[in-house]
């Protein structure tokens, strides 16, 4: 194959490769998922042993020449390149630029001319100017599927700016090569598609044209052999080093705001977390040498020794710094699951049993999120490396299956699926998962049925990770066929994919990816970090917020969706949420709403869900505006580390509650390598009621599509689910035929008959199907919800449409926005600059306006009003003192009162985060906003505050504050 290709792909200007050169690969997506395969630096190094080259990957999906968007404080591309003191660039630029078309077509060329002199001029090796190759853009493949684009359009863009990349090479004097073209042999000649969506290369495509790459770079024909996969893997193994380096999760805690969070003895999240970068980088090469003796043919094995150690940590669990309070931590003595079980609280007639743990099994580690698959299993994601992994550690995140095939309510044994790295979400399709790895979302397949893996395939890439548990959670499959997450704020994602520009976002909210179409798009917006996405048995969609607690309905609006208020919150986090739906259940309980709390509260709430029109309050809710109602206690804890994850009905009907058993929950408020974070626990508890049989099991894996579609009539909303999910995996020629002969049976005059065909408009929207006649006649339908479900697919095929590049390619977060500020008239000189530096502290990303809200009234229960209230108005050292160190404890604000045993947390302290001007100003800010009106505070007054309170170490108590500086009467 390179020998048919070579004559397409010579270099327009000679490149040899040096001994002891440092090869970079800067650019866009076709770039960063090389080093998933490894193929191109593989052929490379077997044809280039004894030279010692380097090669290190700095490409991330979504670059291009001018935009390279990161989360804040990340270094740049050209940093790394110095860092790496870069001999060599090979530069991939040209697919996401393409979609700019003619009419952008000079602005490409100049801006690519451009970073060649600035490259040049940074001579990242310190001596000399970088060898250069431009890369074309490679050929959209057409792959003949009707929910793909075929390319021609692309194709067409694609071919004029391959040729404006040869020009600037050209005029340039650096070296050039068409993909392109060979591109487009090779899918001629391929007997299965090279690509996953059109754009993107699968495994055997990269390794094709790794070939290509490789040719073009040694000036002669090479091809791979079966003989390179030992050096393969131990590419792979160097590439998985350096990407936890230059693509670093929870970068916020690395580089970004977090970074500077103090702890005990004032250490930094920084001071850990840069030195674990430095280990990395040696890691990293002792790799490299692995890498050039196996080109050799010699056998080397990686000693890491001469790695530093890592910077040694002490706990601040029990006080051991302000950001700590023993009353929001759990306990250093833990329970075992049997121990724990006997502090569970749940209502009469129910009963709670150990359904898993890690005496059982050890890799059964902080689980985060469960599924059950269409063999009635339950699947557990288990982080035990959370927040991230860590230099020199095992990396033991898994995907675990945990059947329980006897039916006794205990599962027989943990089989690990996968292992992957920082596993927030994941979801069963296309008979396998899609999981999530920040920065990466994977697609495992097991194809010889030995409940392993042995299909990994990158599925979308440079979702944002810079805080991971913020980052895309709870995956959930819609009866819609979309894949649903939330994400929240401090993340820059930039998604590729066949349809246009990337989506580069930085808002938090819900997002929706499908899989068939490989459309990416922005639903709504839930700040500040969401948890939490549901579905009822009418297609209704639920949304959580996991540091507010909020909880929400999402529904049309305009031309696409909006977050509407479902209750009112009582207690927060919130890490998941779900539906009840269950023949184990009572009746009365079916189709409730449930949220799991892991801090205060501990345990599972219950709401009932008004569907038909409500009124609460002052508010009245129209049918299909859904409001939820508190319910008495339903599960809770009192074990100090019971933090429930999730919480999943079973193929028993049983509802399975994953406990992540911590210590500590908060992310913040402890160093990101506190020695006591937990790497050992993990409990999964399971509750039925006892006066009901347990649900039937309903065979559903390998069923005759008939059988399958019939099971669509299903009651229980997780069945009719994993029905679905079969059924996508099965031929549309065969499930469509038997589909419409299925439909014939309902009357879409009838109520009775609205779900089944309901069902069916699911079925045609998953594979976009436009039957305008079905849509037409549940729009019409007798039964209202089936409306409101066929109000949400006609949303979809109009003016939400993905497919017609309607989103916008770039969504910021409205609170990263430059804000507009009006100065009250009262204020001038110092006090009004002051004032409009406060305007922007209190309005950046996690500080006030995420828990006090824009318009200072708060969010009840959790967070106060700044509103009216002497706590703002008052005392000015009270006030810093409580901005510097925090707050923490039962409190009375406007007379309404805010207890931590409630779920209320402690107010973040800022001392370390900002400076006593920024202090100053955003005091100033708030004093003067919504109504109040105060003197505005000093720099001075916060540095005199800061000064004489600088041994204090824990937060303030309301009661400690009050003593010193009783409270002002309210005007």
């Amino acid at each position: 194959m390179a020998m048919s290709l070579y004559s397409a792909v010579q270099l327009s200007a000679q490149l040899p490769l040096q001994e002891g050169d440092t090869v970079c690969l800067i650019g866009n997506g076709l770039a960063d998922r090389m080093q998933h395969d490894g193929w191109v630096e593989t052929i490379l190094q077997s044809r280039l042993a004894g030279k010692d080259i380097i090669f290190r990957n700095l490409a991330v999906c979504g670059d291009t020449v001018t935009s390279r968007p990161r989360s804040k404080g990340v270094p740049s591309v050209e940093t790394i390149l110095a860092h790496c003191k870069a001999d060599v660039v090979l530069a991939f630029f040209g697919y996401n630029e393409s979609f700019g078309g003619q009419e952008k077509l000079a602005a490409f060329k100049a801006d690519l001319a451009t970073m060649i002199d600035d490259y040049r001029a940074a001579k990242f090796n310190g001596e000399t100017e970088p060898r250069i190759v431009l890369f074309s853009p490679i050929a959209h493949e057409d792959l003949g599927d009707p929910l793909l684009p075929d390319g021609s359009e692309n194709n067409a863009n694609l071919t004029l700016y391959t040729e404006a990349i040869k020009q600037v090479a050209e005029e340039k004097g650096v070296a050039f090569v068409d993909l392109f073209t060979p591109s487009k042999a090779l899918y001629e000649k391929a007997k299965s598609p090279l690509t996953l969506n059109g754009v993107h290369l699968l495994p055997e495509g990269n390794r094709q044209l790794g070939e290509v790459i490789a040719s073009a770079v040694l000036g002669k024909p090479v091809s791979s052999t079966p003989a390179m996969e030992p050096l393969r893997q131990a590419v792979l193994d160097k590439n998985w080093h350096w990407h936890n380096r230059f693509r670093a999760t929870d970068e916020n805690d690395i580089w970004g705001g977090r970074s500077r969070l103090e702890f005990v003895n004032g250490q930094t999240n920084a001071e850990v977390l840069q030195h674990e970068m430095s280990m990395l980088d040696v890691m990293t090469a002792n790799r490299d040498e692995r890498i050039h003796a196996v080109a050799q043919g010699k056998d080397h094995k990686v000693d890491d020794s001469n790695v530093p150690k890592p910077i040694p940590v002490i706990s601040n669990v029990g006080g051991g710094s302000k950001s700590s309070n023993p009353r929001k931590e759990g306990s250093t003595d833990y329970l075992s699951a049997a121990e724990s079980l006997e502090k569970l609280h749940v209502p009469e007639g129910f009963a709670v049993n150990v359904f898993a743990d890690e005496s059982k099994f050890p890799a059964l580690t902080n689980p985060v999120q469960m599924q059950v698959d269409a063999k009635g299993r339950l699947w557990a994601a288990c982080w035990a490396t959370y927040p991230k992994w860590e230099p020199l550690t095992e990396m033991n995140d898994s995907l675990l299956i945990l059947p329980d095939e006897d039916r006794d309510g205990v599962a027989d044994k943990a089989i690990e699926f996968a292992k992957v790295h920082n596993p927030l979400a994941f979801a069963f399709w296309g008979g396998g998962v899609i999981v999530c790895s920040q920065p990466d979302i994977l697609f495992l397949k097991d194809t010889d049925g030995d409940d392993v893996a042995d299909v990994r395939i990158v599925l979308l890439q440079a979702t944002g990770s810079a805080d991971t548990h913020h980052a895309a959670n709870n995956f959930t499959i819609g009866p819609d066929g979309g894949l649903y997450w939330q994400s929240g704020i401090f993340l820059q994602h930039n998604y590729e994919h066949p349809w246009g520009p990337s989506l580069a976002s930085t808002a938090s909210g819900m997002y929706r990816f499908d899989p068939r179409r490989h459309t990416i798009q922005f639903i709504a917006g839930n700040k500040p970090n969401p948890h939490g996405t549901s579905f009822d048995r009418w297609g209704y969609l639920f949304a959580t917020d996991g540091t507010g607690g909020r909880a929400y309905q999402v529904r049309p609006d305009g031309d696409g969706f909006n977050m509407f208020p479902l209750i009112n919150k009582e207690v927060r986090p919130v890490p998941s949420s779900t539906i009840v739906s269950s023949a184990n259940f009572p009746d009365d309980l079916q189709q409730d709403f449930l949220i799991c709390n892991v801090i205060g509260y501990l345990g599972v709430k219950r709401y009932e869900l008004h569907r038909d029109g409500h009124t609460s309050g002052r508010n009245t809710f129209k049918q299909g505006e859904i409001w939820g109602e508190p319910t008495p206690d339903f599960v809770r804890s009192d074990d100090k580390n019971f933090r429930p994850t999730d919480a999943k009905f079973g193929s028993d009907g049983a509802l399975y509650i994953s406990d992540w058993q911590n210590v500590i929950i908060g992310h913040m408020q402890h160093n990101i390598r506190d020695p006591k974070r937990d790497r050992k626990h993990g409990h999964i508890f399971r509750m039925i009621r006892k006066d009901r049989p347990l649900q039937e099991p309903v065979a559903i894996h390998g069923q005759p599509v008939a059988t399958l579609i019939e099971v669509l009539k299903h009651p229980i909303d997780g069945v009719r689910e994993r029905a679905r999910i079969e059924l996508d995996t099965r031929a549309l020629a065969e499930v469509q035929p038997a589909m419409l002969a299925w439909m014939k049976q309902f009357d879409p005059k009838k109520a009775e008959d609205a779900h089944p065909l309901l069902e069916a408009l699911w079925w045609h929207q998953r594979h976009n199907i436009r039957d305008e006649n079905l849509l037409a006649a549940m729009l019409e339908s007798p039964e209202p919800h089936a409306r409101n479900a066929a109000a949400m697919v006609k949303q979809f095929w109009g003016p939400a449409d993905a497919t017609k590049a309607v989103m916008p390619s770039v969504i910021a977060d409205a609170r990263e926005k430059k804000v507009k500020v009006k100065v009250p008239g009262h204020l001038e000189g110092k006090g009004a600059k002051s004032y409009k530096l406060g305007a922007e502290v209190f309005h950046r990303e996690a500080h006030c306006a995420t828990c006090h809200q824009t318009d200072g009234k708060g969010l009840d229960p959790a967070f106060p009003p700044l509103v009216g209230t002497p706590w703002v108005t008052g005392s000015e050292e009270r006030l810093a003192k409580i901005v510097l160190h925090g707050l923490h404890g039962r409190i009375e604000v406007n007379g309404k009162t805010y207890d931590p045993g409630k779920g209320v947390p402690p107010m973040t302290a800022f001392g370390s985060l900002l400076n006593d001007k920024e202090i100053a100003a955003v005091l100033t800010y708030v004093r003067n906003s919504w109504g109040n009106k105060a003197a505005p505070v000093s720099a001075g007054t916060v540095k005199k505050v800061r000064k004489a309170t600088s041994d204090r170490s824990v937060f303030w108590e309301p009661e400690e504050l009050l003593k010193d500086h009783p409270l002002e009467p309210s005007e």
